[in-house]
């Protein structure tokens, strides 16, 4: 009868194989499931807190101007930059040209804008009697859009930690506030934290989008859309927008214009969405 013979160092190396491959089944497992927590992180938690977190601030400035106290502090802070800078994605943001850098920035056009009734916050802008700006960060306005069903605040600036993140839409330094003449741009996410602007694409012409402060309600309406342009495509918030990419979009003429960028496709920032859209009412509160 022939017996088998096992070595023992043959026993040892299978056993380092079996142990090898536990082993590294478990390391792939840990990585799928750190990797799946990052994703529902990602996608999931951040929106859902940045959404409660602006409700929030939306609920709190709309106390304040029914109270009848100011939300639009004196003594604006250093900016943070404007298009073109990722940090700013959105989204960007993606800031987005939402996300900037100082390419971005645009001036005062110096346009007037002709009343829409005496005495009117709009009236006030175009004499030159403009309120100081409000402070870094802040929210001081509040973003509806009726098709999209939004409703978020508006805060200085489009630092991606401290307005973008929160769920905020940023309004981009330089450029004007509500009703003035010339440029009031915007940047917001669309995706993660919030994700407001992850539905502009669908604006349609005509469309009504409102800017709310504590002095008036302005409703502009959606003129024209760029599908897609550089992330550092600083003309599209210039006081009259028009892209240096793509020369044909865009303006030629001063007005009072609303601009919302945001990153495209979805899940990269690598191109910008924007969004055009004109003044047509003004309501004093």
């Amino acid at each position: 009868m022939r017996l088998h013979v096992v070595h023992h160092g043959i026993r040892r190396r299978r056993a380092l194989r079996r142990r090898a491959l536990w082993t590294g089944g478990e390391v792939l497992v840990t990585v799928g499931v750190l990797v799946l927590l990052l994703v529902v992180h990602q996608l999931w938690w951040t929106n859902r807190e940045a959404r409660e977190g602006a409700e929030r601030k939306v609920e709190a400035l709309e106390r304040e101007w029914g109270d009848g106290h100011g939300g639009n502090d004196t003594g604006r802070g250093d900016s943070d930059t404007g298009l073109g800078n990722s940090d700013s994605d959105t989204g960007h943001g993606d800031s987005d040209p939402g996300d900037g850098g100082s390419d971005g920035g645009s001036r005062d056009s110096g346009t007037s804008v002709t009343s829409a009734s005496p005495g009117s916050p709009r009236e006030r802008y175009a004499d030159g009697d403009r309120p100081s700006g409000p402070r870094r960060s802040q929210a001081y306005a509040i973003l509806t859009v009726p098709r999209l069903h939004l409703r978020v605040p508006v805060a200085e600036g489009v630092s991606k930690p401290n307005v973008l993140n929160k769920g905020y839409v940023g309004h981009y330094p330089g450029t004007q506030q509500p009703g003035q003449g010339g440029n009031f741009a915007l940047a917001g996410h669309r995706n993660t934290h919030g994700e407001p602007f992850r539905y502009i694409n669908r604006l349609r012409p005509k469309d009504t989008i409102e800017v709310e402060t504590r002095d008036a309600t302005y409703t502009y309406a959606v003129d024209r859309a760029l599908p897609q342009t550089s992330a550092r495509d600083g003309g599209v918030i210039q006081p009259i927008p028009r892209s240096t990419v793509h020369p044909g979009r865009g303006y030629t003429e001063p007005g009072s214009y609303l601009t919302l960028t945001t990153c495209t496709p979805e899940y990269t920032s690598r191109y910008r969405l924007v969004v055009w859209a004109k003044l047509a009412e003004v309501r004093p509160r």
